[in-house]
């Protein structure tokens, strides 16, 4: 899809691709951010760019050098891809990109956020901006307006002493945010409950903050390993919690986990220490070989900030399919209302239900 700004048409892409193509690949909040910069003529030196999906501001704003903060590995993977088709320096792509609790160079005087789902995300952005904002900084936070909520100025007013709402347009709005304030260090990991026996530690912004995602704890009641599951895979691992009951059953196995969200990977590291554990920053099975895994595990992703797409699920029962042996397993869970069934029977020739509640549904599928 093509954008104009400053008197030049950029061509942006979603990836990955969805089955759903009325989704674009911006909003309206980017768009207003975008022409807050120009009707006020703001210049910077050093800009910095917040929870940009697919790298729709990077690539419009390339004059600015900007500084990108990713939260995921398809997130770096579009914004490249962007910068490509829009024959810009994707050479200097690697310099621009940060991961999240990277410290930020000093004196940024511009930075742009669009306000993620999790507010604890949020606050964990403005944590590090704090860190690093130059004294007259400016940060302009972009959000669809059905989304607001009151702890969103709550958690902006913990960092600025200046927040400013501006009206809406195209059903969108801007918090401005000036005068950071000195603030003291702040853990940014939140520790979750599973039982009497377990804590597990997650970054602040990774799924299910106040306890173990209920689907999750399901699939682990119900899991059925087989004494030669050696090497496993957690698919969609989030903190580790899956991995770690793999674990516990197995302690032995060769245990991979892999993770599109770099702080949920990063807090899984937190959780599992044990030798004989891989883990994987990407969104995709590609660096795995035809016929590797014994057993695979996931509870997969469906929400991606406030859009349904199923379809990068799907996509990854067909790696999974791949990289399962031809005696494997592939166990997972998911709501029930998305009927994964009707998918999964086209991929694999066995594929029974283990259990179902009200809410959840644990597939076993075989070749």
């Amino acid at each position: 899809m093509t954008f104009p700004f400053k008197e030049t048409q950029y061509n942006i892409s979603r990836y990955p691709q969805s089955g759903h193509h009325s989704l674009r690949p911006w909003s309206a909040a980017d768009e207003h951010i975008l022409a807050y910069i120009e009707m006020h003529n703001i210049q910077a030196r050093s800009t910095a760019i917040f929870h940009d999906r697919f790298g729709f501001l990077g690539c419009c704003l390339q004059a600015y050098h900007p500084l990108s903060i990713l939260y995921s590995k398809s997130q770096e993977k579009a914004y490249k891809a962007n910068l490509a088709t829009n024959k810009l320096s994707v050479s200097d792509a690697d310099e621009q990109l940060v991961t999240p609790l990277a410290p930020l160079p000093l004196g940024i005087d511009l930075a742009l956020i669009k306000v993620p789902k999790s507010l604890d995300l949020f606050r964990l952005y403005l944590y590090q901006l704090s860190q690093s904002l130059a004294e007259e900084g400016v940060v302009i936070c972009g959000f669809m307006t059905r989304h607001f909520s009151k702890q969103l100025l709550e958690i902006a007013g913990e960092f600025f002493e200046e927040v400013t709402q501006s009206k809406a347009w195209k059903k969108s709005r801007l918090l401005i945010l000036k005068q950071k304030k000195v603030v003291k260090e702040l853990s940014l990991i939140h520790h979750v409950k599973l039982n009497e026996d377990r804590n597990f530690q997650q970054y602040f912004g990774v799924f299910s903050a106040k306890n173990i995602d209920y689907g999750s704890q399901f699939l682990l009641q119900h899991v059925q390993l087989r004494d030669e599951d050696h090497r496993m895979l957690d698919l969609a691992a989030g903190n580790g919690v899956l991995a770690a009951g793999l674990r516990a059953q197995h302690p032995h196995c060769e245990l991979h986990l892999l993770e599109d969200d770099w702080l949920a990977l990063e807090s899984s590291k937190l959780n599992l220490k044990e030798e004989n554990t891989f883990f994987h920053y990407d969104n995709n099975l590609e660096s795995f070989e035809d016929h590797f895994f014994d057993f695979v595990i996931s509870n997969p992703p469906f929400h991606f900030e406030h859009e349904i797409d199923i379809s990068i699920a799907l996509g990854l029962f067909q790696e999974v399919k791949r990289c399962l042996k031809s005696d494997g397993h592939f166990q997972l869970v998911a709501s029930g209302h998305l009927n994964f069934k009707t998918h999964l029977v086209k991929l694999f020739k066995q594929v029974e239900i283990l259990a179902e509640n009200k809410k959840f549904v644990v597939y076993d599928c075989c070749h």
